[in-house]
């Protein structure tokens, strides 16, 4: 599907609420073991657009990536990213030997639709779509992601300090954070601050 057709589709979402839409496509919210699945408003939103659910790290559309953003209202009533949004796994072999123009990060980044959500204060509340953005990665900000993709591969590439030093704090747009259950998680994902959504998604 071309992004312009997925984007005019996913538009006619605003106002409603996934969990419905969650129901028809038998996408699971809450496993038999309680476990919440985190990614399921993405994945309602690819079974809506007519995409079976996979992890692969290429774009799930081929050339153009799928992104879903919670929102939360603050105590003045005004929107707020609810956290950052995570991009792709971080593979230390691939990023230590890969340009930024050949990364998974730089694909899934390059073009994307951003479904935002508004969300409550957990699962079994509604959870409203907001507004769907395009993103394009290019001029200032692209040379910004950039840098930050160099300081990663730098920190991965450097004997003193290795994949096992990447940390959140790292970056000013994009951030390598650990991924996973529990402290002691080894894996680290490409996150995307608040602040690079803000150059997209309106809030208020």
């Amino acid at each position: 599907m071309e992004r312009q057709e997925a984007l005019h589709k996913l538009k006619s979402l605003i106002g409603q609420d996934l969990h419905a839409l969650a129901k028809k496509f038998q996408v699971t919210i809450v496993a038999e073991n309680g476990k919440v699945n985190k990614g399921w408003a993405g994945h309602v939103c690819e079974r809506y657009l007519g995409l079976p659910i996979n992890s692969s790290q290429s774009p799930n559309f081929g050339s153009w990536e799928l992104k879903s953003i919670p929102l939360k209202h603050l105590k003045n009533g005004q929107l707020a990213f609810k956290e950052t949004m995570a991009i792709t796994m971080i593979d230390p072999w691939e990023v230590s030997h890969k340009t930024f123009e050949e990364s998974h990060l730089y694909a899934k980044l390059r073009k994307a639709v951003c479904v935002a959500r508004i969300v409550g204060s957990d699962y079994s509340e509604p959870t409203t779509i907001h507004s769907v953005t395009t993103l394009d990665l290019e001029g200032e900000l692209l040379e910004r992601v950039k840098q930050d993709y160099e300081l990663i591969r730098s920190c991965i590439q450097d004997p003193k300090r290795g994949f096992e030093k990447l940390t959140g704090r790292m970056g000013k747009y994009i951030q390598p954070r650990t991924k996973g259950a529990g402290h002691g998680s080894t894996t680290r994902a490409f996150y995307a601050r608040k602040d690079f959504l803000k150059q997209f998604i309106e809030l208020n």
